[in-house]
């Protein structure tokens, strides 16, 4: 108890602490009084309480619930966490180097890291996590799991693992994999799209973020002497403030500043400038964005269309334009706090979001369109504040038809090209790879006996209109319709199968290209199919329609 009541009192010291940076004398009073408050309940809680309380536990849903109230970036990093959160930012751990999954009662590789251990050992997707250095690994979680794969490089590890052979039949195999540091690659591809067009896609902002970046471009231009270049930031969560700033000066002169930060505190407001030589200003580019692309993928999308150095294609971003440092917390432990907004070069805040205001089912605020200002860009280009990046040509993003939604939750697309590798030894470069007419309908016989089932939206409206009819007792007078519209509109599987054919067929060869080419044979698969790229491509074909979406308005 007496540890118990000093841990209370150094906290209520270190949070008083903080109090005269930000609060005036009448918050002071209100924090004082609830930290007292506070303090008191929990004394009160573990003298009386009916069982025996977990300090930590309590502590931490006491903490966390608190966080939940501000915004979601703002969080608790307990001790025992800090080793995923640096894996967050930095990109690297030590391990075996696979991304792993659950398929019913067991954990199993989804897909290994090229180049890395489990590469190297030859593991595959599918391949199901038995036991490893001899613990049964049956119903663990995949953070379990995650768990005992990584550990300090230079150690070894011993996994056994089961497949299906050609014949169907499971084989148990063990591998031993010596563990390495894994940097986890933000640059997963670059390549070639046509005889004179680039492509470089940036999945992350971890460190060196920029160099890959630049190095990328550097052996486009040397080996294949581009003359415009796809830049492609869709689904990139964001990361590091700095790995922003490298990544946008590979395309932009040095001296330039590519966003600012103002917050609470004024000392920490802080302007930030690109500083090094850019590889390329001329070289024409097209950025490729999405409701995905968020933080650091919007500082370098929006200070690139805010200098008028690309053109942006897609969908607007996710509009996340706050600002996290770390603070320093008894016991090695770390606040994560939300402490300033962006701007980028036209002086537009990149937050949608105000989480300072909720609206009445408890949701942040959003800025309605009526509310939003105009800004300018280095051209005099009209730009829109209000959050995220709109883009200058917008695609309307292709929706997944109910049927290829549950094919990939069901893990069915994902189970098949895991077959089709076991029973094909290659096949054709990722970027050329098509599946016949006969594999797809193998596909559709295959899937047939599977457990899998969705409802269309029309059936969905049918359901809702028949329990509006019940709610208002009209049913049994048109019941006779409503089973005949049933009866008609009941979907066919094998049917939508077809129906759906180019999408499902689509995803299905992406699929299996990864499984003989990894992530980079993915990308490349997709690229067919994919009509963003082909709009960029159009627009960086043709340099009058780039000179006039990049001219004055």
């Amino acid at each position: 108890m007496k540890r118990f009541k000093k841990f209370l009192f150094i906290g209520c010291l270190l949070a008083m602490a903080f109090v005269p940076l930000a609060f005036t004398n009448s918050s002071y009073f209100e924090i004082t009084k609830n930290l007292d408050i506070f303090t008191t309940l929990y004394k009160e809680l573990n003298t009386y309480y009916v069982d025996t309380l977990n300090p930590q536990k309590l502590m931490h849903a006491g903490i966390n619930q608190m966080l939940d109230g501000l915004d979601p970036y703002t969080d608790f990093i307990p001790e025992e966490e800090m080793d995923d959160y640096r894996t967050q930012t930095t990109g690297q751990y030590g391990g075996i180097g696979a991304v792993i999954g659950t398929r019913g009662d067991w954990v199993i590789v989804s897909e290994p890291y090229e180049g890395f251990p489990a590469d190297k050992a030859g593991l595959r997707a599918g391949d199901q996590i038995l036991s490893i250095d001899g613990k049964d690994a049956k119903n663990y979680k995949t953070d379990q799991v995650s768990a005992m794969l990584k550990g300090k490089p230079g150690t070894e590890v011993q996994v056994k693992l089961r497949r299906k052979n050609k014949e169907g039949k499971e084989e148990d195999f063990t591998v031993k994999m010596v563990r390495e540091e894994i940097k986890i690659k933000n640059v997963p591809y670059f390549g070639l799209l046509n005889d004179h067009i680039g492509y470089i896609r940036l999945g992350g902002f971890t460190e060196r973020a920029g160099a890959e970046v630049k190095n990328a471009l550097e052996s486009l231009e040397t080996n294949h002497h581009i003359t415009g270049l796809v830049f492609d930031l869709r689904g990139n969560p964001g990361g590091l403030l700095n790995e922003a700033i490298n990544v946008a000066n590979v395309f932009v002169d040095k001296n330039l500043q590519i966003v600012a930060t103002k917050g609470k505190i004024q000392e920490w407001n802080k302007a930030f400038f690109s500083l090094n030589e850019p590889v390329d200003l001329r070289l024409p580019m097209v950025v490729l964005a999405d409701g995905g692309s968020a933080s650091a993928a919007e500082i370098v999308s929006g200070s690139l269309q805010d200098l008028d150095r690309a053109v942006i294609v897609g969908q607007r971003t996710f509009g996340k334009g706050l600002v996290q440092s770390t603070r320093s917390l008894p016991f090695n432990a770390k606040l994560k706090i939300t402490t300033a907004k962006y701007y980028i070069p036209s002086g537009r805040c990149i937050q949608a979001l105000n989480y300072a205001e909720r609206n009445a089912d408890g949701s942040a605020v959003r800025t309605p369109d009526s509310l939003k200002v105009a800004f300018k860009t280095k051209n005099g280009r009209k730009v829109m504040d209000g959050g995220g990046i709109d883009p200058d040509i917008t695609i309307e993003p292709e929706k997944y038809a109910r049927i290829t939604i549950s094919l990939i939750t069901k893990s069915l697309i994902s189970d098949y090209a895991t077959e089709y590798r076991m029973n094909h030894d290659k096949i054709s470069d990722a970027a050329t790879f098509t599946l016949t007419d006969a594999e797809y309908n193998d596909f559709v016989t295959w899937v047939s006996k599977k457990d899998y089932d969705y409802t269309t939206k029309s059936e969905k409206l049918l359901d809702e209109f028949k329990a509006a009819a019940e709610k208002e007792k009209y049913y049994d007078v048109v019941k006779d319709d409503y089973d005949g519209m049933k009866k008609t509109m009941m979907h066919d599987k094998a049917n939508d199968l077809q129906k759906e054919k180019v999408q499902i067929k689509s995803i299905l060869e992406e699929e299996i290209a990864a499984r003989y080419y990894l992530n980079g044979g993915r990308i490349q698969a997709s690229f067919k199919n994919d009509l963003e790229i082909k709009k960029a491509i159009d627009v960086l074909s043709d340099t009058r329609k780039m000179n006039e979406i990049l001219a004055k308005k």
